[in-house]
């Protein structure tokens, strides 16, 4: 009976806070379960898949050109910079909810002034900013990884295709290239998921509700033009 009562008053008290975040990570879930199966059946449904395919062609051309040149090196700096500038600013973000973390007491007034349906209970607080701390870390070490491969890149697709180096062909160094830019797109993602987890220290139906936002900018931001779509259907 006291295991029983025990549970009953923690889903009490968490239970909105709990359904909530489950229903967010099942919208978001069933969101990229659905990209994935568009971009099967069109290879040019997502930014993304176009940008893979702009990659590869891109670094044929570049390394067909048979001596070194400017171009892909530029083209590889601002790459390298925008990651840098994103990585650093997950750090500022880092240091900003540690900072937070200290000072939950003094705001939790204003935090849960909206918080009509959610807990209020500072064990869940402390969870809330350990979540965001976690989607920063993950935003950060992304984008550092993203950093590294450019890197990589930027000596490999240089080396003339005429030096018939097997492990840096055309080939290899887009599948490289490719993966940096996957890196780039997973600490970007890391800094979209952060905005319900934000919204969460003021409520679980704002939680809900920037998940819904979130995915309806993103299906704009995802969604490739259609004149891509059909020119490569042709």
């Amino acid at each position: 009976m006291a295991d029983s009562d025990l549970s009953s008053s923690w889903f009490d008290a968490f239970g909105n806070d709990l359904y909530s975040f489950c229903a967010c990570v099942t919208l978001l879930t069933l969101y990229h379960l659905y990209l994935r199966h568009k971009v099967r059946k069109d290879p040019t449904y997502t930014v993304q898949a176009v940008n893979v395919l702009a990659r590869t062609a891109w670094v044929e051309a570049m390394m067909k050109i048979g001596k070194p040149d400017v171009i892909p090196i530029q083209t590889l700096r601002n790459s390298t910079m925008a990651a840098t500038f994103l990585a650093s600013t997950s750090v500022l973000l880092i240091i900003g909810v540690l900072t937070l973390s200290g000072q939950g007491e003094k705001l939790s007034g204003a935090w849960h002034a909206l918080n009509v349906f959610g807990s209020k209970h500072s064990e869940l607080r402390v969870a809330k900013l350990i979540l965001l701390l976690l989607d920063l870390f993950v935003a950060f070490f992304s984008f550092s990884m993203s950093i590294r491969v450019f890197n990589h890149v930027g000596y490999m697709i240089n080396v003339p295709v005429s030096m018939h180096q097997r492990a840096i062909s055309p080939q290899h160094v887009a599948v490289h290239l490719n993966s940096a830019g996957r890196y780039y797109s997973i600490g970007m993602r890391a800094y979209y998921f952060a905005v319900p987890v934000v919204f969460w220290l003021f409520g679980p139906h704002f939680m809900l509700l920037s998940t819904i936002a979130l995915i309806i900018v993103l299906c704009k931001l995802d969604r490739a033009p259609k004149i891509l779509a059909q020119d490569y259907r042709a």
